[in-house]
């Protein structure tokens, strides 16, 4: 009897552990990860990977707030929302996504770190990611007025997008692409992003904290963050081609580089750390014919081979004596 009650005990700790299991396996990470780097995002700021920025008064406010840091920067992302994110996602919780593990992100502050734009300019966006997905990147700006000191609410966000991109290429471990931005924002706003996954059933939000000001000094059309973050994963610059002209470095190896260009050919923005391969062939040495360490070596040659032949000729005028 003990044995049949051991055996019941046991089948019913597997009936009731199975789902349980299945549901963590559900619920693991997904294949697609990412959130912005420029304009920089909140997650991304405040993570290990965001620098100087992530020693901010406002990042040290929302890890502790958190409990924990944001080393996953990556993965602020809500199952099965399908579109209706303003039933999903509750007021006051926007940056979250109304996950607990992300609650600091939702701090009512004015100091985040931020990225300065200019009204009715260029948008050119990087948002960093892992893997390859289809889906729909939605763009929202607050609403003039906007107030940065309160909780982010959607009733701050107009009811459309003033943008969406849909299947972007992801280039050099990101999406990269432009919009146009809206003519009538000033001071501090919130540019706020919903990544709609359609290859998965996962949406990712994310807050970036800017500000548009028309001062010539302090604004610009391209994008520049407060601090320069660098990606998870360095951004790998193509090759230069032997024969190009391009000067390679002294050493020979990688070398480091700033770069900004169009979001639409794949050019990494400012905002990334662009990291470049080493060339393929080796490049000829620079150094002016008959000076270097090679230049000792010819002469010595030359010697070598005039002596070899006046002692043959010499040879063989001896044996025809």
């Amino acid at each position: 009897m003990p044995r049949m009650t051991a055996h019941r005990t046991a089948a019913l700790a597997a009936t009731a552990v199975g789902p349980l299991l299945l549901g963590l396996w559900a619920a693991g990470p997904a294949q697609a990860h990412g959130a912005p780097t420029d304009p920089v995002s909140r997650v991304y700021a405040c993570s290990p990977e965001g620098g100087a920025a992530a020693r901010t008064a406002a990042c040290r406010a929302a890890v502790d707030a958190n409990g924990s840091s944001f080393a996953a920067w990556d993965n602020l992302r809500v199952a099965n929302v399908n579109g209706r994110d303003r039933q999903t996602v509750p007021d006051g919780q926007l940056c979250s996504g109304g996950l607990a593990a992300y609650k600091g992100l939702d701090l009512a502050r004015t100091d985040w770190p931020s990225t300065r734009l200019a009204p009715g300019g260029t948008l050119r966006m990087t948002y960093a990611s892992t893997i390859a997905h289809t889906g729909t990147f939605k763009l929202y700006l607050t609403k003039p007025g906007y107030d940065p000191s309160k909780p982010l609410t959607w009733s701050d966000l107009p009811e459309r997008p003033f943008a969406e991109v849909k299947d972007p290429e992801l280039k050099n471990g990101a999406y990269r692409f432009t919009a146009k931005l809206p003519a009538d924002r000033t001071g501090r706003q919130m540019l706020y992003t919903i990544w709609q996954n359609s290859s998965t059933p996962d949406t990712y939000y994310s807050c970036s904290d800017v500000v548009f000001s028309t001062s010539a000094s302090q604004s610009r059309a391209e994008n520049k963050p407060a601090s320069t973050p660098v990606s998870k994963a360095p951004v790998l610059a193509t090759p230069t081609s032997p024969g190009s002209g391009a000067p390679s470095s002294a050493s020979g190896g990688p070398s480091a580089s700033a770069s900004s260009g169009s979001a639409s050919s794949g050019t990494p923005s400012s905002a990334q750390a662009v990291v470049a391969e080493p060339r393929s062939t080796p490049v000829a040495s620079d150094t002016t014919a008959g000076s270097g360490p090679s230049a000792p070596m010819l002469a010595g040659g030359a010697a070598a081979v005039l002596a070899l032949t006046g002692g043959t000729a010499l040879a063989v005028r001896l044996r025809r004596r």
